[in-house]
């Protein structure tokens, strides 16, 4: 199996201080508020680049300020079915209260792959936190694709996959949020599709692009040909040895690069208030 991470030792502007042997990283002494360098910038891009999904503790962002930073990682974009932040389109509040059960996107997934140019990245910052509970998970698409045989790669380039917003498996998980966030569309009106192997545009790696949440079939196949193929793939990109796990705090920053990661948040915290304010990068055609 191709090597994990591949490893970059020679960041002059940042520190980064990897968390697991799959993909993940943190990074320490950056103030994300803070009129960065460009040089910063461009490390910070290029950790992500490297390790996936990249996280900062003790951020402290108002809305202006946190998008004034994404807007030089990539360039924020709305999502379609959660209600917006006050004056702040971009911005997207995930509240789960007390007396939810459904977790918004509690599922292993890739943001939005119904789209025909599905997000690049996402950010997500952490304002309130349950007590315990609650932390996310990341696994990386890379080793799902390399780590399968010769025969299984061959047969998977070749096929595309059709993904919708209205997959039963994910609907479930919007129910509670759009109670009260909803702008009016239904959940099940974006289908889209795109190869099941893309390769990413700037590390030219390829990684496994299906996901439960989205996919049903493949192109030419029914659901019933797909599936089982897709039950295997499913759980085999979720392998334990191609996952990180990050436990939030109040001030918590991740970024992930949504063209070669799938996410998973854990929904263990019934009875508590979480709130996080997201933004997602504009992205390109899956090739």
């Amino acid at each position: 199996m191709t090597s994990s991470v591949k490893v970059k030792k020679n960041f002059k502007n940042i520190n980064v201080f990897p968390i697991a042997g799959a993909l993940g990283a943190e990074i320490e002494n950056v103030n994300l508020s803070d009129n960065l360098s460009d040089n910063v910038v461009s490390e910070i891009y290029d950790a992500l680049l490297t390790y996936q999904v990249i996280f900062f503790r003790d951020q402290n962002f108002e809305p202006v300020s946190q998008q004034a930073f994404a807007k030089r990682i990539g360039t924020p974009i709305v999502y379609p079915f959660v209600a917006s932040l006050d004056g702040f389109p971009e911005i997207t509040p995930i509240l789960k209260k007390e007396t939810d059960t459904n977790n918004f996107g509690g599922i292993w997934h890739s943001d939005t792959t119904y789209q025909d140019k599905p997000p690049m990245g996402t950010m997500l910052y952490g304002i309130e936190i349950p007590a315990f509970g609650g932390d996310t998970e990341w696994s990386n698409q890379y080793l799902a694709y390399e780590s399968l045989s010769e025969g299984m790669k061959k047969f998977l380039d070749t096929l595309q996959g059709v993904n919708i917003s209205g997959k039963a498996r994910v609907a479930k998980t919007r129910s509670d949020i759009m109670k009260h966030a909803s702008v009016g569309l239904k959940g099940d009106e974006l289908k889209a599709i795109h190869p099941v192997v893309r390769t990413h545009p700037e590390t030219k790696r390829k990684s496994l692009y299906v996901n439960e949440a989205h996919t049903t079939n493949f192109v030419g196949m029914t659901e019933e040909e797909s599936t089982p193929i897709l039950e295997f793939l499913y759980k085999h990109q979720i392998k334990s040895e191609f996952t990180c796990r990050f436990q939030w705090k109040p001030g918590s920053v991740a970024i992930w690069d949504n063209r070669c990661t799938m996410h998973n948040p854990i929904n263990d915290y019934h009875g508590q208030r979480r709130l996080m304010h997201r933004i997602t990068f504009a992205g390109d055609k899956p090739n």
